[in-house]
């Protein structure tokens, strides 16, 4: 099996997930032709960098990430770091020949990640984005039963991607909530899961119209470096930048007219990651937070309806690697070891798999038609992005506060 180099930039949760999905991927896909060395991992905080080193398994660290991209032992590359520091890591580890496993949104902005992923692309490396829930086994059948037409024709579909991290008004003042940093918020945080789950069901979006809404205001500021958007601090209070929410009505280029909701303020929801697809002969619906578990309502010969509970087994795509049997649940980092086994296999084959970071630029252009929309109020026609972000919904003073006035 060839030997692969991995270098990491960036040794927060998500890192420390990639690299134990690197280490992972032996044990659940055996015959993986790919195995993955190790090499170096960069952080810009040095007890981090050191704690992979000593802890994750590297073989070296470095507070610099361009390091880890001159390694001459490294192939490949995981970028786990903030979103502000992806497209100059992406092009750069691109142009140096490396593969790239990146965490979405890829960019800032969608010009940003647009012009990223061609950039990428245009240098041959395979690349995989961490588009992870298009790989649950439970969403991967919904879209068989809906390619095969097994529902039939496709009349409805709604998708809420909710969360209440930020519900808390002293959730601190990470980076996520600055616009230098993360650009977006909600809109690229959540949202890019939920419109790439849509047009991976039903295929591509063709025009939206949508609202956002930034519902707390103020947050304690952190130090730099120092805790995430979970923790709750008692700092001078700082000003929220980008969105903590949003919604739409998507139209695709079938003709369907469907709804897209995403937020990270929803008390109640932690992670429900939902969807809904009813078609004439059927329906299918998921929720992340009953990862395992698809409804499906067929019909039956005794003419009852309804939703029935299918409950992931080894038959159903991916869940033979995880589980030997149904109702043994899978979990969310086991979607991350379906990621690390893609993109090794795409290494050594030379196949680009999907998602890679053209199906996020495929996301980037439906999430800048919903911000122009928000903007202008009106229906926005899913195309070439935005050139300049200060002219969308954030900057241009159409985001509604708490108390809804604009």
């Amino acid at each position: 099996m060839p030997e692969i180099g991995i270098g990491l930039l960036g040794v927060g949760w998500m890192g420390s997930l990639h690299s134990a999905s690197y280490r992972r991927v032996r044990d659940h896909y055996p015959t993986c032709q790919g195995t993955p060395r190790l090499v170096i991992a960069a952080d810009a905080v040095e007890d981090r960098a050191r704690h992979a080193a000593q802890e994750l398994g590297y073989e070296d660290w470095t507070t610099d990430w361009r390091d880890v991209v001159a390694h001459p032992d490294v192939d490949a590359v995981s970028i786990t770091a903030p979103n502000f520091l992806h497209c100059e890591m992406a092009v750069a580890a691109s142009e140096a020949g490396k593969h790239i496993w990146v965490e979405k949104p890829l960019g800032r902005f969608p010009a940003e990640t647009v012009s990223t992923a061609d950039a990428v692309t245009a240098t041959g490396v395979r690349t995989v984005v961490g588009l992870n829930y298009r790989h649950v086994p439970a969403v991967q059948y919904a879209h068989q039963l809906i390619a095969s037409g097994q529902i039939g024709h496709v009349n409805h579909f709604r998708s809420q991607f909710l969360a209440g991290y930020a519900s808390n008004p002293q959730a601190g003042l990470s980076w996520r909530f600055s616009r230098e940093l993360a650009g977006y918020g909600i809109l690229y945080d959540l949202m890019s899961h939920g419109v790439d789950m849509a047009q991976y069901l039903l295929g591509p979006i063709a025009r939206v119209t949508a609202r956002t809404a930034t519902l707390i205001p103020r947050r304690p500021q952190m130090d730099a470096g120092t805790g995430t958007h979970f923790t709750v601090a008692a700092g001078e209070l700082g000003d929220v930048e980008n969105e903590d929410w949003v919604a739409g009505l998507v139209e695709f280029e079938s003709g369907l007219v469907g709804t897209n909701e995403s937020s990270r303020y929803a008390v109640g929801p932690e992670a429900r990651y939902v969807f809904e697809a009813n078609g004439t002969e059927g329906a299918v619906s998921w929720n992340f937070e009953r990862m395992n578990e698809l409804e499906v309502c067929m019909p039956l010969p005794s003419g009852d309806r309804g939703y029935t509970t299918v409950y992931m087994s080894p038959g159903h795509p991916e869940f033979a690697h995880f589980q030997p049997g149904a109702g043994i649940p899978m979990g969310y980092s086991d979607l991350k070891v379906t990621e690390a086994f893609l993109f090794l296999e795409s290494i050594v084959d030379g196949v680009q798999r999907s998602p890679g970071v053209q199906e996020m630029a495929d996301a980037a252009r439906v999430l800048d038609a919903m911000a122009r929309s928000s903007a202008s109020l009106a229906w926005e026609e899913v195309g070439a992005v935005s050139a300049r972000p200060e002219a969308t919904a954030t900057a241009a003073g159409n985001i509604r506060t708490a108390n809804g006035a604009r």
